[in-house]
C-alpha cells in the first residue's frame, strides 16, 4: 500500500469519522479536544495523517509543549488521558512514528510521548505509571447496583438521606467550576484555567455534560463529563470537604451512572489512576478492575536523548503527573492534580 504523511487541514470532519470508527479512537484524539487546548493553553498542533489511496488510514494527534525546566517535547496528547496513534495497519503506525521522529529531530524536542490506551506493537520504551478503570453497563438500573460492591453499595443511598440532589446542565457550569478550583486547590495543586472548562463545553457540545449535585440551594460537588461512541467518561469533578460525611461522591457517580446507562451509553469509564492512590481505591471499592495503560515514549528517535533510554528529566509524566496518596477521591481520572 502506498501511504503519504499530511498534516491536518480543512479535513475536520474526515478526521473525526476515521477516529470514531476505529480502534484505538478516542474524544481525545477528536479536532474537538485539539481545539480545546489550544484555545485554552496556546500550544502548537501537530496532527498527521497517513493517507492512502481510499483515504485516511491513521492519524496522530501532537502538541508541541515546553517543560518547567525549558526544553520542549512532543505529546498525543496533552490534559488528556488517552492519545497516541489511532490507524488501520502496521505499515500506517509505523510511518506515523517515522514522521513524529523526524518532527521531533527537526524542532529539536527531547521526548515524543504517545499516550496509547492498548498496545500498538511498536517497539518502543512503555511506562507502566497507570491503569485505568472501565466496564459495561446496562440499561437495567439494579443490575448497574448489584455490581457494586455490597458496602459501597450502600454508599451510593446515604446522599439522597442527607438531602443531596443531582441536576444537569452547563447553565451550572460557572458554579461547578468555584467547587473544582476550591478542591483542587485544598490539595495544594495549581489549577486549570477556567477557559479549558468553557472551552471543552463549547468544542463537544452535545458530547459533553455537567452534574451538579446540591444541598439547601448550594452546589457541593460536580463533574464533567465526555460522551463518546457508547462510553461515558467522567472527567473533571470535584467536592467540597465538607460534604465528605455525606459520601457525596459515591452519590455523585451513583446518579451519573444512571443518567448516562438510562440515555444508551453501555460502557462507563472511570479512567486512570496511579496505583495505591485514593481515587485508586476509590474505583475499586466500586467493583472496577484496572486495566494497565501501555504510556510509550520515543525518546531513541529524538536527536538529544540516550537511544532507548526511555526517559528524560521534562516529560510530564514525571513533573505534572504528580498525585496526593492521602486525598480523598475527588476526581475520576484524577483529575484533581494539574498535568499536561
Amino acid at each position: 500500500m502506498s501511504l503519504s504523511i499530511r498534516p491536518l487541514a480543512t479535513e475536520s470532519i474526515e478526521w473525526d469519522a476515521f477516529v470514531r470508527s476505529t480502534p484505538g479512537g478516542s474524544p481525545f484524539h477528536l479536532v474537538a479536544w485539539k481545539q480545546a487546548v489550544e484555545a485554552s493553553f496556546g500550544h502548537r498542533p501537530h496532527y498527521l495523517m497517513a493517507i492512502g489511496a481510499h483515504g485516511i488510514e491513521g492519524v496522530l494527534p501532537l502538541f508541541e509543549v515546553r517543560g518547567l525546566l525549558g526544553g520542549r517535547g512532543l505529546i498525543s496528547v496533552p490534559y488528556g488521558v488517552y492519545g497516541g496513534i489511532c490507524a488501520r495497519s502496521a505499515e500506517s503506525r509505523q510511518l506515523l512514528l517515522d514522521h513524529a521522529g523526524q518532527l521531533a529531530r527537526e524542532m529539536g524536542a527531547s521526548y515524543v510521548e504517545l499516550r496509547h490506551r492498548a498496545g500498538q506493537e511498536l517497539d518502543l520504551p512503555t511506562k507502566s505509571l497507570y491503569v485505568t478503570f472501565a466496564r459495561p453497563i446496562t440499561a437495567d438500573e439494579e443490575e448497574n447496583l448489584m455490581a457494586i460492591p455490597r458496602k459501597q453499595r450502600r454508599m451510593t443511598r446515604q446522599g439522597a438521606k442527607h438531602g443531596l440532589r443531582g441536576e444537569l446542565g452547563m447553565q451550572h457550569l460557572e458554579a461547578f467550576y468555584e467547587v473544582y478550583a476550591h478542591s483542587v486547590h485544598a490539595l495544594g495543586s495549581p489549577v486549570f484555567p477556567r477557559r479549558l472548562f468553557t472551552a471543552i463545553a463549547q468544542e463537544f457540545g452535545k458530547e459533553c455534560e455537567l452534574l451538579t449535585i446540591w444541598k439547601d440551594g448550594r452546589v457541593l460537588a460536580g463533574v464533567l463529563t465526555l460522551l463518546y461512541e457508547d462510553q461515558a467518561l467522567p472527567y473533571y469533578g470535584g467536592a467540597l470537604r465538607e460534604a465528605f460525611p455525606y459520601a457525596i461522591n459515591d452519590f455523585m457517580y451513583w446518579e451519573l451512572m444512571c443518567h448516562v446507562a438510562h440515555a444508551g451509553y453501555r460502557v462507563f469509564d472511570f479512567g486512570r489512576s496511579r496505583e495505591g492512590t485514593g481515587p485508586y481505591n476509590f474505583k475499586r471499592h466500586w467493583g472496577f478492575e484496572p486495566q494497565p495503560l501501555p504510556y510509550q515514549e520515543a525518546c531513541s528517535l529524538c536527536s538529544d536523548s540516550p537511544a532507548g533510554s526511555g526517559a528524560h528529566p521534562l516529560s510530564p509524566l514525571t513533573w505534572t503527573d504528580h498525585e496526593h496518596p492521602d486525598a480523598r477521591p475527588l476526581a475520576p481520572h484524577d483529575a484533581a492534580t494539574p498535568r499536561q
